[in-house]
């Protein structure tokens, strides 16, 4: 859709014609020099020649007509609208820490009928989650014996969920440092908003590393107010096979859940237990209502600046006058020369 962002500036139009009609001409002084008796009427015969090269005429002022007609839309600003856009406003900073450790290698999950590990359960889940974030910054923390940054806050969820995916077991050490995670996260998020800092921790082990404990820094986070939901990954049994034989143990025995609650309470959360993928994927949709998404949204429609070309045409058009009484005029009185010359000989 084209658009004028000054459309008034168009009122301009028959200013031209105005000036034309209503605007004396500045008055020459023609007197001469050198008295010549015929010159009254050379002057009368040139003077009536002159008047009728100056009569205006409509192909004569068609051509300034069009570059000053060029030069108003130039002027009025036109842009070329693009079809609207919707921008959903951001309702939280969202950062997501997820546990590498060693254990999260334990395959004691079944998805598509198939026993998986605990991270690729993880990150079937996730990706529906982050998918369904649409409107918040998300980043993503990776924590195992060290806690990094592997996205920092975005709108863009593509990027969030691909790095997740290329995620794997121990790149971040074997041990769990779920404290340096909280701590990392609250640099980041502290910043931000406030009643929009959120932090989902997944986590299936207890804290074994790092340099400040999971309690001090959710301490920090509630000074900050950051809320802290934790998730427990991990089933509560499993068959292990060996060469004497199978049998029952938990997978799940180091995980400290009473710390993990605890957490959560200071902070205003809540604390989840996942024991197999279903309980994982009710867990995030549970989250998807108590941190429901903004649903207001913006509407903006991309532009595009078109000025340039009236005006670059009105400048093209301008120099056809030049070309005519320049060159035109050069190029008849050589070719009259020659044909002179030629008959001359």
């Amino acid at each position: 859709m084209l658009e004028l962002e000054w459309p008034w500036i168009l009122i301009a139009l028959p200013l031209p014609l105005l000036v034309y009609r209503w605007v004396k001409p500045a008055s020459s002084n023609n007197d001469a020099a050198l008295y010549t008796p015929f010159y009254g009427k050379l002057s009368s015969i040139v003077g009536e020649q002159r008047a009728e090269q100056e009569t205006p005429s409509g192909k004569r002022i068609m051509l300034p007509g069009v570059i000053w007609l060029l030069l108003l839309v130039a002027a009025s600003k036109p842009v070329w609208l693009g079809d609207p856009v919707e921008i959903q406003d951001s309702g939280r900073d969202l950062m997501m820490a997820v546990d590498l450790s060693g254990s999260m290698e334990i395959k004691d999950m079944v998805l598509n009928g198939r026993q998986v590990d605990r991270l690729s359960a993880t990150k079937a889940v996730m990706n529906d989650f982050i998918q369904r974030r649409r409107g918040d910054r998300l980043g993503l923390i990776l924590f195992g014996t060290q806690a990094y940054l592997q996205t920092p806050l975005t709108f863009d969820r593509e990027t969030v969920r691909t790095l997740m995916n290329e995620s794997a077991i121990g790149m971040a050490g074997n041990k769990t440092a779920i404290g340096d995670a909280l701590g990392l996260t609250v640099k980041h998020l502290r910043k931000r908003p406030e009643d929009s800092r959120v932090l989902i921790l997944l986590t299936d082990g207890a804290n074994t590393a790092g340099e400040i404990s999971p309690l001090q820094a959710a301490q920090i986070a509630r000074e900050e107010g950051i809320k802290i939901y934790a998730i427990g990954l991990g089933a509560e049994e499993m068959v292990e096979r060996s060469f004497f034989g199978s049998r029952r143990v938990n997978p799940s025995a180091d995980l400290d859940e009473q710390t993990l609650q605890e957490m959560t309470e200071l902070t205003g959360g809540q604390y989840f237990r996942a024991r197999n993928i279903e309980e994982l994927n009710k867990i995030y949709a549970l989250l998807d209502q108590l941190e429901p998404v903004v649903q207001e949204e913006e509407v903006f429609r991309p532009s595009k600046n078109l000025f340039f070309w009236p005006l670059g045409l009105a400048l093209l058009l301008s120099l056809i006058p030049a070309v005519i009484n320049i060159n035109f005029p050069s190029a008849l009185n050589h070719w009259q020369a020659d044909k002179g010359k030629a008959h001359h000989d």
